[in-house]
């Protein structure tokens, strides 16, 4: 998928991009295949499969759960490695209040200078494990909406999630294909941290046979103080 092909893809989904936003997306490009060099931010460098399985793969939530996406949202991305799925969607709706959290100095500061150069505001990063950052009074339960992709399993991302995501707010999973096994390990755990499965919707990757899953999770009551418990404890010991 070239640069002009995802333009053509967004417009699919009623979703045309302003030349500004192409230039950010060009210069997410070249940003992010120039730090990959130094720091490890991703395998996938070519442009056609950057634009596919990264920018494209990351907005699909927008037009998938298109009433999740209300303007000016608070959304919080675990694990956002090179910023994925928040700065893809940052770019196509700038409104977004975003958190960036993430365990690596080093990708943070990539993520700080591709912000400057994006001329993207209101995106606020967090050096520290979701473990803890979930325990902090500051995030515990402050989003309307918290987002991970490719991060852990079901059972040990929803640790890592639901606590930050406020109540009524919706935890947002972007997992690859085949992710029943996975929902129904999970079950146990999204009941005792406070969330409900809501939807969950399979897609392919345009032109590809690449499959992916979007699970969206409902938080409807509150998650009790003991999780996220400490760092390393839900990899270790997932809810069952």
């Amino acid at each position: 998928m070239n640069p002009e092909q995802f333009d053509q893809e967004l417009i699919k989904h009623n979703i045309t991009l302003s030349d500004k936003q192409k230039q950010q997306f060009k210069t997410y490009f070249k940003e992010l295949v120039a730090a990959n060099e130094h720091v490890n931010l991703t395998r996938i460098t070519e442009e056609d499969e950057v634009y596919l399985k990264h920018f494209f793969d990351s907005v699909t939530p927008l037009f998938t759960f298109k009433d999740t996406f209300k303007e000016g949202i608070t959304l919080c991305d675990v694990g956002a490695g090179a910023g994925f799925p928040s700065i893809p969607l940052k770019i196509l709706m700038p409104s977004l209040k975003v958190t960036i959290v993430d365990s690596l100095a080093k990708r943070l500061s990539f993520l700080k200078d591709l912000i400057a150069k994006l001329e993207l505001s209101d995106v606020d990063l967090v050096h520290g494990r979701a473990e803890d950052v979930g325990q902090n009074k500051l995030y515990r339960e402050k989003f309307e909406l918290v987002t991970a992709r490719a991060v852990a399993n079901m059972t040990v991302l929803s640790e890592y999630c639901l606590p930050l995501v406020k109540e009524g707010g919706y935890f947002l999973a972007l997992k690859g294909p085949k992710s029943s096994e996975e929902l129904d390990e999970s079950k146990v755990a999204l009941q005792v941290l406070g969330g409900k499965l809501i939807e969950t919707k399979e897609l392919i990757l345009p032109g590809t046979d690449d499959q992916r899953t979007l699970l969206l999770v409902q938080k409807i009551k509150k998650t009790p103080n003991k999780y996220p418990r400490q760092a390393g404890t839900p990899r270790r010991k997932p809810i069952k």
